[in-house]
């Protein structure tokens, strides 16, 4: 006999339950015994969380809502700027150098004073990185944040009738 000739079957046969007790998985067919699953067409629906008002619904509906875990930013501290050797950095040169992943925003924090002057490129920086890089002589560049615009009401003119007669 060699390998090709030999009939072996992959599948193995589904398990029969219900069968009687000599079967292994008669009787109860291993439901136990009584409730709600242990019936036919018993359990409960997808979502269902045990007379706990379901997920789906605790969410807000309408207009909009905050993401309870908003996108971070990849941190990037001043004690790492030594082990680059340019001076003018921008996020592809932090992106090249490992230190944070593509299309992700970096914010730059403080660790130590700089020895170089940099002129940095980021999307966030803490109060205390840019006074250590500006004390350093370089200057970090932040991305202009617009500005909301807020809707003014409309005024109902309030006037008064004429009572000229």
């Amino acid at each position: 006999m060699k390998l090709h000739e030999l009939n072996i079957d992959a599948k193995q046969s589904k398990r029969r339950r219900g069968r009687g007790i000599s079967a292994g998985l008669g009787k109860t067919a291993g439901r136990g015994t009584k409730g709600q699953n242990s019936r036919t067409g018993g359990g409960v629906k997808i979502g269902f969380e045990g007379g706990q008002t379901k997920f789906s619904m605790r969410l807000p509906k309408k207009r909009g809502f905050t993401a309870k875990n908003p996108t971070l930013y990849q941190v990037v501290s001043t004690a790492q700027l030594a082990k680059l050797s340019k001076t003018t950095l921008n996020k592809e040169d932090f992106v090249v150098a490992g230190m944070a992943r593509k299309n992700e925003k970096i914010k730059l924090l403080f660790a130590s004073t700089p020895e170089k002057k940099y002129t940095i490129s980021v999307d966030a920086a803490s109060r205390t990185a840019i006074d250590a890089i500006e004390k350093a002589g370089g200057k970090v560049i932040l991305p202009e944040k617009k500005p909301v615009v807020k809707k003014k009401a409309k005024k109902v003119s309030e006037e008064k009738p004429s009572t000229t007669k």
